[in-house]
């Protein structure tokens, strides 16, 4: 199995379950509150991180199938060889943004937090772990994005 196929396999798998987690810490969330009369001092928190988590993968999961929006009119009117000069030029700018504003930007955002040594409220978890999916998912869109210019 190539590289890429492994890649999308493995954060296939890691969105479904962070989407199974989410589900079941909702279940709880009304389970506690609802039946129990007490409710579950993390759940709220956990669901925000999880929801990102899943937001910014998600993002570069559907960037790597290439299936985000896109208005394609001008693309439509191209012949061929000037729809793929298009195409790889807008794979450029996405890598261009997600090097800048995910691995950079991000990365910056996981070193301050490290260093502020900033923790969530409920969970006490360190705030770096919850923002290092920003740069994660730029690395993934660039990868693909990388993949898709050389390849098609």
């Amino acid at each position: 199995m190539e590289l890429r196929a492994k890649i999308d396999k493995i954060l296939a798998n890691t969105l479904i379950l962070i989407m199974a987690l989410m589900v079941i810490n909702v279940l709880w969330q009304v389970f506690s509150r609802y039946l129990m009369d007490s409710p579950s001092s993390f759940t709220d928190e956990l669901a925000r991180y999880l929801m990102i988590w899943v937001g910014i993968l998600g993002a570069a999961y559907v960037s790597g199938k290439q299936g985000h929006v896109a208005i394609d009119v001008l693309l439509r009117k191209l012949n061929a060889a000037q729809q793929k000069r298009l195409r790889i030029f807008i794979d450029l700018l996405v890598s261009l943004f997600s090097l800048c504003a995910l691995v950079i930007g991000g990365g910056r955002l996981v070193y301050i937090t490290y260093v502020l040594e900033q923790y969530s409220p409920a969970m006490q978890l360190p705030l770096a772990a919850v923002y290092a999916v920003i740069p994660i998912s730029g690395i993934l869109i660039i990868y693909y994005k990388l993949y898709d210019m050389i390849n098609h």
